[in-house]
């Protein structure tokens, strides 16, 4: 059975060294983040996360859930006993407000404690990452009354939260969707339609479920411009607080799926289901959008903690199993007729992809985690802008670079066991399954590409991006005047002007043709993303060259860092140059087959 440790020593060096939260401490959500409770938080949240979530990881996957005749679903055995230890242990609210009972600290060690819930149980993790995304639109958008009425028992757990978007016409297309919301002559509305691939759209985990529902109201426009939000509970609220009536929501099938068999992804009926609008009439999209966005970020954790969860049952392999010879005979064991796996340097490069991927990955989402705590609670509004222009930019490549990359890096994990990695009894199989799902929820990657360069750099004229070069031009100056320990300052500087480049080119090319837009954003949305990933590992190799002879310090832990950084530089920056000539190459070849030629 698969084994998970959590890294928590690399999460405090991030946030120690990388997010500096002591900076912060000025801020209300920093002020009782002080170093001992962020190191409780994380030792307990690991160790939670690999006792009790991660045996059950195999269980989920091999039972799934269960609907039964009345359209009620049971979860797999064990999750019903650990969602309640994870509720009675406040994990569900850590960064929630503490005016709604939740803790209020700040987003970034949330995050951090979310990664090791996904590594250990990615489908278990989705019932609580749901309601997390939806109590954030519902204190955006929602009236007094809502959030008084759902926010405190969600934060609690007590109650869960789902999106519902997708209609079986229509996936990303939401103006399609046929969903509809008739006037009530209490100002609620009936809500009639299907919706499918809902996670956690019903299960025995909570007493309730708050689902927030996309619909068209009678006689708003038939497109993406008429769509509401409502928010639809599965049992009705009495004034007191109370549960009332069960509303006509229900189950109508489980899907079947690749992997997170542990969630219970659901076709949903609504047959008249009473909602209440949230947010302006035929705004519903930008409110969903607040929803779709945090969970865009936490679909990008679940590329790192994929990654992470593999890579560490690779390294234990490799480390174990015996064959094959060393190239080089002193590397021989001379006492076995075969070494282990770590003698062969292709079985390095598939380790070292994923080690180098895994930390940098973390790093710039609790950097990303970051800008979303000081968009809300930056001292200024120059600074809460600065942070939102940031996060904005960078949040469909977190989402689609880092699922991309943290499913390429589950799926050589598996490489590294052989055949064996293709045996369900080692596991390896669950996550490359589970990971896939990542790269196509919450919007295919591709629809993030075109995001990124449709909407994102040009945002504002240019303000994100702008800024976003303007950092990295500081660091790497920064790091060129300190000497570059790592060697990473000018591979980095060059992959950057690729990026500068290939911005140029979309800016003058896409608005002459937009399949060249089009046709290029997808390798664009990959430079940034290696670009990001770059810039953290240039972050990291710095702080790590300043310690590492500190009396106190771990000398190895911080070499291992300037080795890794030395290794991404000549092994992955690289790849700038080729993405870039990717971007340039335009949309003709690649438009110019007529249909019948596929």
């Amino acid at each position: 059975m698969p084994v998970y440790a959590a890294p928590v020593r690399e999460t405090k060096f991030v946030l120690d060294h990388i997010v500096e939260l002591g900076k912060y401490d000025n801020l209300p959500a920093f002020a009782n983040a002080s170093s001992d409770i962020v190191g409780a938080i994380l030792e307990e949240g690991g160790r939670f996360s690999s006792e009790v979530l991660a045996p059950l990881n195999r269980v989920g996957d091999e039972e799934g859930c269960t609907r039964h005749a009345d359209g009620s679903v049971t979860t797999p055995t064990g999750f019903k006993d650990a969602y309640k230890q994870f509720c009675d242990g406040g994990w569900t609210t850590l960064s929630a407000p503490e005016e709604y009972g939740g803790q209020g600290l700040p987003q970034v060690l949330a995050s951090a404690v979310s990664e090791y819930v996904l590594s250990a149980n990615q489908a278990f993790e989705m019932y609580h990452g749901l309601t997390a995304g939806a109590i954030a639109s519902l204190l955006v958008k929602g009236t007094d009354e809502q959030k008084q009425m759902y926010v405190p028992k969600m934060v609690a757990g007590t109650w869960t939260g789902t999106m519902n978007l997708t209609e079986p016409h229509c996936g990303t297309d939401l103006g399609l969707i046929k969903t509809k919301a008739d006037h009530n002559a209490d100002g609620s509305y009936a809500i009639s339609g299907t919706k499918i691939f809902i996670s956690s759209g019903e299960h025995d985990l909570a007493e309730n479920i708050i689902h927030l529902v996309l619909a068209k109201i009678a006689g708003a426009p038939d497109n993406v411009k008429g769509i509401s939000l409502f928010v639809v509970p599965k049992f009705l609220v009495n004034d007191d607080g109370s549960l009332g009536e069960r509303n006509p929501v229900s189950c109508g099938s489980i899907e079947h799926k690749m992997g997170i068999h542990g969630n219970s992804t659901c076709v949903m009926n609504y047959d008249g289901a009473k909602g209440w609008l949230v947010g302006e009439a035929e705004k519903g999209l930008a409110a969903m959008f607040i929803m779709m966005n945090a969970a865009r970020l936490g679909v990008g954790m679940q590329g790192l903690a994929m990654g992470e969860v593999a890579y560490q049952n690779a390294v234990m392999y490799a480390k174990d199993r015996k064959q094959g010879r060393a190239l080089k005979p002193e590397d021989r064991d001379p006492d076995a007729k075969a070494d282990n796996l770590f003698v062969h340097p292709d079985v390095r490069r598939m380790l070292m992809e994923g080690k180098a991927f895994n930390e940098a990955a973390r790093a710039l989402i609790l950097w990303g985690a970051l800008q979303v705590d000081l968009s809300r609670q930056a001292q200024t509004e120059d600074e809460r802008q600065s942070s939102d222009d940031l996060i904005s930019l960078l949040t469909p490549v977190i989402k689609g670079y880092l699922t991309d990359r943290g499913f390429e890096t589950a799926v050589n994990s598996q490489q590294v066991f052989g055949g064996h990695g293709y045996i369900r009894e080692w596991g390896m199989d669950q996550f490359v399954r589970d990971a896939r799902i990542a790269q196509i929820y919450e919007g295919t990657n591709g629809v993030q590409a075109m995001d990124l360069v449709g909407r994102k750099i040009g945002k504002d004229g240019g303000r994100a991006i702008r800024a976003f070069f303007d950092l990295l031009g500081r660091d790497i100056a920064d790091a060129k005047a300190a000497g570059d320990p790592a060697g990473i300052a000018e591979a980095l500087e060059g992959a950057v002007q690729h990026l500068q480049a290939s911005t140029m080119w979309l800016a003058q090319n896409g608005m002459a043709d937009p399949n060249n837009a089009g046709a290029g954003a997808y390798a664009y949305m990959q430079l940034m993303g290696l670009v990001s990933l770059g810039w953290m590992w240039l972050k990291m190799a710095g702080v790590s060259a300043r310690l590492k002879d500190q009396a106190g310090e771990d000398k190895s832990f911080h070499e291992t860092k300037i080795i890794t950084a030395r290794y991404f530089a000549q092994r992955e920056l690289v790849a700038a140059s080729t993405l870039r000539k990717k971007v340039e190459a335009g949309a003709e070849s690649l438009m110019a087959l007529p249909v019948e030629a596929f």
